[in-house]
Formats: C-alpha cells, sequence, structure tokens
C-alpha cells in the first residue's frame, strides 16, 4: 500500500510538472522550432526529470533536457535523444567549446545527465542549441518508424507473443515492429488517457492498446504494432501495442 500511493504521488508530481513544461512550450515557433529543448522550473522535482524529458522528446521528436534545481546554487538536467544526435557526444563538445559551463555530465547515445550552475542556464541552452543544430541533419527531426512490414495472422499468436517477449532487446536491437491494416471493431478510452480498440484482420480479432493517446480511431487503421502478452484474472491472451496508427488506403 505505501509503494502504491508513493507511486500515485509520483504519478501526480509528473503530470504537474508535464503540464508547467508543456506551457512553456506552447509559443514555440512551428516554422523554425528549436533543434533541442530546455526546461527548468525552480519547484521542479529532480526525482521525475527524466520521465518527464522521456516523455517532451517523444512527444515532439528533439533531444530534451529537463532540469531542477540540486545543491545551492545548481541545477541537475536530465537528458533523453533522438536516434540522431548521440546525445553524450553532444555534450562533450559542448565542454569543449565552454569549458567551465558544465560542473559534471555523462550518459550514453539515448540519455545523459549534467550538473551546472543556475546562472549558467541560459548560455547551456544556447550552447545546446548550437551543438544539436551542428550535428542534426534536418531529416533527423522528421519521426520516422522503421517496421519488419507484415505479420503473417497464424503468427499473430500467443506462442509468437511469448517467443519474443523471452528475448533480450535494448539499444540499437529493438523489438520487431510490425505494421498491418485492421478494421476497427471497438475502441474506448481507459483512464481518460489511454486507447483500448478491438481489431480485426482477416477474420481473427485481436485485443491493442495504444497508451497516453486518447484520440477516436477511424473505421479502418493502418497500424505499427509490437506483439505482448496481457495477462488477467489468471488468463494469458495476445495483445497488440500500437506505437502510431493512421487511416488506411482506400
Amino acid at each position: 500500500q505505501q509503494l502504491d500511493e508513493l507511486n500515485k504521488d509520483r504519478k501526480a508530481i509528473e503530470q504537474g510538472m508535464q503540464r508547467e513544461a508543456l506551457a512553456q512550450l506552447k509559443d514555440l515557433p512551428l516554422v523554425d522550432m528549436p533543434f533541442g529543448l530546455c526546461l527548468f522550473d525552480p519547484d521542479w522535482h529532480q526525482g521525475v526529470i527524466g520521465i518527464l524529458a522521456s516523455r517532451i522528446k517523444d512527444k515532439l521528436h528533439r533531444p530534451t533536457f529537463v532540469l531542477a534545481r540540486g545543491n545551492e546554487g545548481e541545477v541537475k538536467g536530465s537528458g533523453r535523444s533522438i536516434p540522431g544526435l548521440h546525445l553524450r557526444d553532444a555534450l562533450d563538445l559542448v565542454a569543449k567549446h565552454h569549458p567551465d559551463l558544465l560542473l559534471r555530465f555523462g550518459g550514453h547515445a539515448a540519455a545523459a545527465g549534467i550538473t551546472l550552475r543556475e546562472d549558467d542556464l541560459a548560455l547551456f541552452e544556447q550552447a545546446f542549441e548550437a551543438v544539436c543544430r551542428q550535428l542534426i541533419a534536418p531529416a533527423d527531426l522528421t519521426r520516422t518508424l522503421e517496421t519488419d512490414g507484415p505479420l503473417e495472422t497464424a503468427h499473430m499468436s500467443l506462442d509468437s507473443a511469448r517467443l519474443l517477449q523471452a528475448q533480450i532487446w535494448g539499444q540499437g536491437f529493438p523489438p520487431p515492429l510490425f505494421a498491418d491494416e485492421f478494421r476497427v471493431e471497438n475502441q474506448r478510452i481507459l483512464k481518460d488517457k489511454h486507447l483500448k480498440l478491438t481489431l480485426s484482420k482477416n477474420g481473427a480479432r485481436f485485443d491493442a492498446i495504444q497508451f497516453n493517446f486518447a484520440a477516436a480511431a477511424p473505421a479502418r487503421i493502418r497500424a505499427a504494432y509490437k506483439l505482448d502478452v496481457n495477462e488477467y484474472n489468471g488468463v494469458a491472451s495476445v495483445q497488440l501495442m500500437l506505437e502510431h496508427f493512421e487511416p488506411a488506403q482506400a
């Protein structure tokens, strides 16, 4: 019960920070949007800045740093990146251009952490933007999904989902992402933020869900998805985890 309460508190803090972050971003220009994003609020909680950076990065497809106050006079930031930018290498370049700017930094291609003086926030934002524009090709700022194509209906099974689930996936070796056309048989919104669907293909029906997406789907969709195992009341079934969908071609 204590863990559950802590998790609820964490979610509430994260959701509040996300609303405040999006409010900071609402005036961003649509035509000449920054290549990199830096967000800071003196009241933000250090414990969830990484989650928030990931959410904003996914939403806007930009390398994103979210920062909160640390030790006196300092701020700590957590960053998440897109495939076109190695985040740790970008920070290394920032440090070379401005040797006294970053007090500490480290990470890898997709995620990194920084510590700097609060008075240097504006300088870091400018330096990070300059490095992002130097290293990122404009084409990398367009969100793309590479899929493994369609999956035969016979393989959209619990056995296949369990087989994929048993493998080890990671950076540079992601789990298969399939793409197929479906008819939407039923749909509803769960907890005001997740889209739950029943999809059909070649006479077979499948449960599907897209998290953090609350818009309605058209009658026919082309969807990118992963196979997953859904267990409820001791019963296991295959579930499609949607990454993206769009109206199917007529």
